[in-house]
């Protein structure tokens, strides 16, 4: 708990808020709460970081990375960085899409890119949720794996708001009904906006890697049954904490150029 003077100085509160959520995130997160967002009005601001900094249990090599296609939702094509490796990893596939899982070092954590086939983006997304989420996590099997994917890095921001209402807590935004009596024993208070933004960013050592080591496994001799991943079109991440299952980060890759 922090204690800030919205009243006779709010500007100056919001740079406050705004430099502790650049200094837990390494940079990555700035100007959280934009201009204006804090007034006379505000009477208690609740913000949370996540910094999340990890190799690949299994690194590309920066040799093999060639320039590629990656084919655009409209059609369009761009050229963009493609790493490569052929390592075993958990994957699984069923009519419609292809799942992959690329562990970070020390096998906590890992990535799971969910690649919809061609033309079938909205459709997937749509359709994907809790319960078919576990289902396509409960059929991964270590297999070999020809994998091709994009660096990457990813910013949003956006207004909760909306989403939150909408998921069965609008009266916490309505000045006349929300309750928040058991903070101060008045009902003048209500929450004014809820605002999210994140970054991630992966290539050849990792996600958000920095002077980061991991240990390359090769093969000594061709597996069968490759499977080939090429990730040349838009596709879904899940950074997940393996023993719990929670999901940390989730996000869509939809121009990895942009």
């Amino acid at each position: 708990m922090r204690i800030v003077d919205y009243i006779s100085a709010a500007e100056r509160s919001r740079q406050t808020i705004n430099q502790w959520v650049t200094d837990q995130t390494e940079g990555k997160i700035k100007d959280l709460l934009p201009e204006g967002s804090i007034d006379q009005l505000t009477r208690l601001v609740l913000t949370n970081a996540i910094y999340f900094n990890a190799a690949w249990a299994s690194q590309f090599d920066k040799t093999t990375t060639r320039d590629g296609q990656f084919r655009l939702l409209g059609g369009s094509e761009i050229t963009v960085s493609m790493m490569f490796q052929m390592a075993s990893f958990k994957y699984t596939d069923d009519a419609g899409y292809q799942a992959v899982e690329l562990p970070y070092d020390g096998n906590q954590l890992s990535m799971l890119v969910l690649l919809p086939a061609a033309e079938q983006f909205g459709t997937f997304e749509a359709g994907l949720d809790g319960p078919r989420l576990q289902g396509i996590i409960g059929a991964l099997r270590t297999s070999p794996v020809n994998l091709t994917m994009p660096r990457f890095k990813t910013e949003s921001k956006f207004d909760l708001k909306a989403a939150l209402s909408d998921l069965g807590m609008p009266i916490a935004f309505s000045e006349s009904e929300a309750d928040f009596s058991g903070m101060d024993g008045q009902k003048d208070l209500h929450i004014s906006g809820v605002v999210h933004q994140a970054f991630v960013s992966v290539d050849e050592a990792g996600t958000e890697a920095a002077a980061a080591t991991g240990v390359i496994v090769g093969t000594t001799s061709v597996p069968t049954n490759i499977k080939d991943v090429t990730l040349d079109h838009p596709f879904i991440f899940l950074i997940r904490d393996n023993p719990t299952g929670t999901v940390l980060f989730m996000g869509r890759v939809m121009n990895p150029g942009a």
